[in-house]
């Protein structure tokens, strides 16, 4: 059974600073892709298009994660090299500024993948 209902029950379960950091991270993603729904999986939060997943996003004790890495934009990939953290996982540390813009370019490439019906958004 999940623990968690919806996406703000989840955010809800963490403190106040972190709630503030999700809370973003989740308007940057809703900000770069407009039609996307929600949903909980895996009890974390993902973003959704016509019902398929889109990306992941989670809070863990210091940082915040995002799933999965998209593939295929040369420029992306090396804006994103310093989060990663494991085959398919970006991760931004809780001390630091989240940095929202390329959480929505992230955000943007997969959702196009999901579009274009290839990559590991299609998986």
């Amino acid at each position: 059974m999940a623990k968690f209902v919806s996406v703000d029950a989840y955010i809800a379960s963490f403190p106040p600073d972190v709630q503030v950091k999700l809370q973003s991270v989740r308007a940057a993603i809703h900000g770069a892709v407009p039609d996307t729904g929600e949903a909980i999986s895996y009890d974390i939060p993902m973003l959704t298009l016509d019902g398929k997943y889109v990306v992941y996003f989670a809070a863990w004790k210091r940082h915040i994660s995002l799933y999965p890495i998209p593939s295929g934009d040369a420029t992306l990939e090396k804006d994103i090299e310093p989060y990663k953290a494991g085959k398919g996982t970006l991760q931004f540390a809780l001390n630091k500024p989240i940095p929202l813009d390329l959480i929505g370019r992230v955000a943007r490439h997969l959702a196009q993948e999901r579009r274009d019906g290839y990559g590991r958004a299609s998986r």
